[in-house]
């Protein structure tokens, strides 16, 4: 991309916190990357597209593929030996972006294991961490890469090198970048494993000031009327920009990190119960990059306070549902405390000549020219919540909640359930009852052997898992059956005028590895939330149990959807997606009442079904309906839910039926349900992990004997 035809960086409105860590790393890259977390349309890649303009230029050895330096060759260079001293040129930074949808051998690099196998050399093709090398790698929506590419690709990061290997044969090339990436909260989490590998973190939201919002508008439009006229009018502040950097990182190496800083580091990594000690040393790294922006020669509480922002919320997670976050109060806390007990605190020197300065702060030494508010996003605007707004609802009458005990014919329980007095009208809503405590769950898997996406949930055909078998490859070969391989060149030999050790291999011997792993399934939650579910307690140990059930699927990378009935109809309260802090936000917020409409939520679910079968055909859903089996509301309830329950069972879902029934007289109506179905029926007690053990194997039986039959 041409510099006119990049957005500046100094031009960007607000978003000081994105700005701020963005510049650390380019100050200093031993930070260890930035993950911007945030909602859409907020300046996310425009901001990183636009940092490699500040970025120095690079040397690199003439003709080499990996961006060697002249004055310090990689010794294990592939396309080395380069001689100390060579021949060299010069090239802007570059920034390297990583697709969603790329390949293993697109990120790490493609070995031909034809020419390595049939001529004896190593054939390789550098892939994006070679493209990347001393300049910045960008992945847009990081969370929605899979799992197996994240970890070559922060393995890559922490090692500045990445190792290709194939059936014996290797390559390695240095692969030091600054990593970055940009992700929508509401698409779904990283595991807690690999939001600890980014450095930095930064939640941003659009600014909620109209005169901001306006100058975003009036600068974007300006740019895409004429590119390069509106890089012409921003080029000075780029170049002052660009000189600041490269002045910072000349004085990086002349930053004092004394004790005192070191303990304050220590102290709040401590008092946020940090694991382990990688935030400590990015908190090190970062404050001491803090001081050399400021200009200054010695780390300040200023510095620490500040890094600790930027370093530790992601990794304050202490469950998937816990938002990343610090609480300010508390770090301003444990800095006075430390700063106490340490009688030995020196005021910050700057350098001979030079005024201290703050570290973000002033009107001028802001990381761009508008001073903007757009830093961390309050709290108070939800963004990236995943709950769409949603408050709790309350009741139509303004009476006060039942209590805890309270029997079910008072909360809009119907004929047949326990307890006794006044029923309440079946239309009458209920405030929405907080989850009972969550609990470890055994999986549910769907029957047979699938081929989506990876996770850790059903049996499926994957890239990466148990070797099962081989097979003649489809177009390149990407993983190599060496044992077939051989078995079928070795009858060949003689006729091929084989004379030496080596064996004489054809394309036609070449042999495809199949694999048999795990994949990840569309979990669609069905939950009945209508009167006869209305009880207090009843209710609160169903969100319970639908909760445990999502924090099982968040572990096992499904996705998820949430439908809900009530009333005279049903609605898709989430869309099947990756977010499963979304679907825990909308349980939550689920209020209660009104009629069964059962048939309505079964019809909505399979059309939900429907559709997500259209867009990804190899992901294999598995319906999990919540709900007592009662069906009222409209002519014959019970039989139009039957009628539905059938057209789920002809396209053959695995489904299971959590009965939530209760009191002394049970219609058994959860079970008739999973009948028609066919599927297999749970009661809540059931999913508590001590009696969950052999359910998997009910299920899958039960799927076993419908085949058969």
């Amino acid at each position: 991309m041409s510099t006119s035809s990049r957005y500046p960086f100094t031009a960007i409105v607000g978003q000081d916190d994105l700005r701020l860590a963005l510049l650390l790393n380019a100050v200093s890259p031993a930070v260890g990357g930035v993950l911007v977390r945030g909602e859409k349309g907020t300046a996310k890649s425009t901001a990183v597209r636009a940092l490699a303009a500040l970025l120095p230029p690079v040397r690199t050895v003439e003709g080499c593929r990996f961006s060697c330096d002249p004055a310090a060759p990689d010794p294990g260079c592939p396309d080395g030996p380069h001689p100390a001293d060579g021949p060299g040129g010069e090239r802007a930074a570059r920034m390297v972006e990583l697709p969603v949808g790329a390949s293993e051998d697109r990120l790490v690099g493609a070995l031909d294991i034809e020419r390595a196998l049939a001529e004896g050399v190593k054939a390789f093709e550098p892939g994006l961490l070679a493209d990347a090398h001393r300049g910045i790698l960008y992945v847009d929506e990081v969370n929605l890469l899979h799992d197996h590419l994240i970890d070559l690709l922060l393995d890559a990061a922490a090692m500045g090198a990445s190792y290709v290997e194939r059936e014996g044969v290797s390559v390695r090339h240095a692969a030091r970048f600054l990593l970055v990436g940009t992700m929508n909260p509401e698409e779904g989490e990283l595991r807690p494993q690999l939001l600890d590998r980014f450095g930095l973190t930064v939640e941003v939201a659009a600014s909620r000031e109209p005169d901001q919002r306006v100058e975003v508008v009036r600068r974007r439009l300006a740019f895409e009327d004429d590119p390069a006229a509106f890089a012409g009018r921003w080029s000075g502040e780029e170049a002052g920009l660009r000189e600041r950097v490269a002045a910072a990182r000349a004085l990086l190496p002349r930053v004092r990190l004394g004790d005192g800083a070191l303990r304050r580091i220590a102290a709040v990594c401590a008092a946020f119960e940090v694991d382990g000690m990688r935030g400590d040393l990015v908190m090190a790294r970062t404050a001491t990059a803090l001081a050399a922006w400021a200009g200054r020669t010695e780390v300040a509480v200023e510095d620490v306070r500040q890094a600790a922002l930027l370093a530790l919320p992601h990794r304050r997670r202490r469950n998937p549902f816990d938002a990343p976050g610090l609480d300010e109060e508390k770090l301003d806390e444990v800095l006075r405390d430390a700063a106490a007990d340490d009688p030995e605190d020196e005021p910050p020197t700057p350098p001979e000549g030079q005024a201290p300065e703050e570290p973000g702060g002033g009107d001028d030494d802001g990381p761009g020219p508008d001073g903007g508010g757009g830093g961390r996003p309050d709290p108070g605007d939800g963004a990236g919540d995943g709950s769409g707004g949603l408050p709790p609802q309350r009741t139509e009458d303004s009476g006060a909640p039942a209590p805890e005990d309270a029997p079910e014919a008072l909360t809009g329980a119907e004929p047949g359930e326990s307890g006794g007095g006044t029923p309440r009208p079946a239309s009458a809503e209920q405030q929405a009852v907080a989850a009972g405590e969550p609990f470890r769950t055994k999986v549910l898997s769907v029957p047979g052997l699938g081929a989506g996406a990876a996770g850790r949930r059903s049996r499926a055909r994957t890239e990466h898992g148990r070797t099962t078998g081989a097979t003649r490859p489809e177009g390149a070969l990407t993983k190599l059956h060496l044992t077939a391989t051989v078995r079928a060149a070795a009858p060949h030999q003689r006729a091929r005028g084989r004379s030496g050790p080596g064996l004489v291999v054809r394309r036609d011997d070449l042999r495809q590895a199949t694999r048999e792993g795990r994949e990840g399934n569309l979990v669609l939650f069905v939950v009945d939330a209508s009167g006869s579910m209305a009880a207090r307690r009843r209710m609160g140990a169903v969100k319970g149990a639908v909760l445990s059930l999502l924090l099982d699927a968040y572990q096992r990378r499904d996705k998820v959807g949430l439908v809900t009935f009530r009333g005279r109809e049903a609605e898709v309260a989430l869309p099947p997606t990756s977010s499963v802090d979304a679907a825990a936000a909308r349980l939550q917020a689920l209020p209660t009442g009104g009629r069964t409409p059962l048939a309505a939520g079964l019809l909505k679910a399979h059309d939900v079904l429907r559709v997500e079968r259209l867009r990804d055909a190899t992901r294999r859903p598995l319906l999990v309906v919540v709900t007592d089996g009662r069906a009222t509301g409209g002519p014959e309830p019970v039989a139009l839910a039957g009628r539905a329950a059938r057209l789920h069972a002809a396209e053959a879902t695995a489904s299971v039926v959590v009965d939530c029934e209760t009191g002394p007289v049970r219609l058994g109506l959860a079970g008739e349900l999973a009948r028609e179905l066919r599927g297999t029926a749970v009661t809540l007690d059931e999913l508590r992990a001590e009696a969950l053990t052999g359910l998997v194997k009910d299920v899958t039986d039960h799927h076993r004997a419908r085949r058969a039959a």
